[in-house]
């Protein structure tokens, strides 16, 4: 049972993770507050969610537990050295922001009891993937209260260490960018053999997207899936063999190991 939660800073992620509990009904309005220094978003989020909004990252802090960290990186110093001292030992804090270390979270704050969670920006519509992992000092309880709230912004998945956040990160964490980015090139490629823009969207689209359910459903191989489509000597055969010959899944693998290792150089830079 979440009798309040704190959230400090307002931005795009934290009003996600807010909407998400009030549509799911993990908890009522009346017990959400966050911070904000932005009057716009102090704004947007009273008006529109009808929590408390305040201007003093404390006064998010005031009987809450969990308090979610939802700032940018380059501010996440600062705040730590706000908040330092204001909380009890029993308050739970619960850090979504990117690349930051739960070491350097618990020396900011000189605090033990801390969650880091990976999400990604699926969990605005519900369809999230959130990999998180917590310190000895987080209960039994309080981690089912933080299983909770992820699974209220789509899937959730607990790993033993933080290494696994930055393999995360990588992972699904960038990992819509690449989808935006194939799913772009297909309509592209569509529109260049002759289909109109509209028609070439909605085709990709639902395409990627029964192809995504079907994989999660059918529970076969990737591999069993992609021989049912393909037939010899047939169109996807060639299809096929051109995203071979572009070396597709070396890019795919660059491309992740990439994203892995600025993800390692950010972590030590905060």
């Amino acid at each position: 049972m979440i009798e309040r939660i704190g959230f400090i800073g307002g931005g795009a992620m934290a009003e996600a993770i807010i909407r998400a509990l009030l549509a799911k009904e993990v908890v009522t309005a009346d017990r959400i507050i966050a911070s904000d220094p932005l009057v716009e978003r102090r704004s947007r989020l009273s008006t529109q969610y009808r929590i408390e909004t305040a201007a003093a990252n404390r006064a998010a802090t005031d009987r809450a537990s969990p308090i979610v960290l939802a700032v940018k990186p380059q501010q996440v110093a600062a705040v730590l050295g706000e908040l330092r001292g204001a909380l009890t030992a029993d308050q739970l804090v619960l850090s979504i922001v990117a690349g930051v270390k739960v070491q350097t979270i618990a020396a900011g704050l000189a605090h033990e009891r801390i969650v880091r969670v990976m999400p990604n920006t699926p969990a605005q519509i519900g369809a999230g993937m959130s990999v998180w992992t917590a310190t000895d000092a987080v209960s039994e309880s309080e981690r089912e209260s933080v299983g909770a709230i992820l699974q209220s912004l789509g899937r959730d998945i607990f790993v033993p260490t933080e290494d696994y956040l930055d393999m995360a990160t990588a992972v699904s964490g960038s990992g819509p960018a690449y989808v935006f980015l194939f799913l772009e090139a297909m309509i592209d490629a569509a529109v260049h053999i002759g289909l109109a823009r509209p028609i070439a969207e909605e085709l990709v689209i639902q395409t990627a997207l029964g192809s995504v359910l079907l994989a999660r459903e059918d529970g076969r191989h990737l591999a069993a899936l992609k021989n049912l489509v393909t037939s010899p000597a047939g169109t996807t055969a060639d299809g096929l063999g051109a995203l071979e010959d572009g070396r597709l899944r070396a890019v795919v693998d660059r491309a992740v190991t990439a994203a892995y290792e600025r993800s390692k150089v950010l972590g030590k830079a905060v």
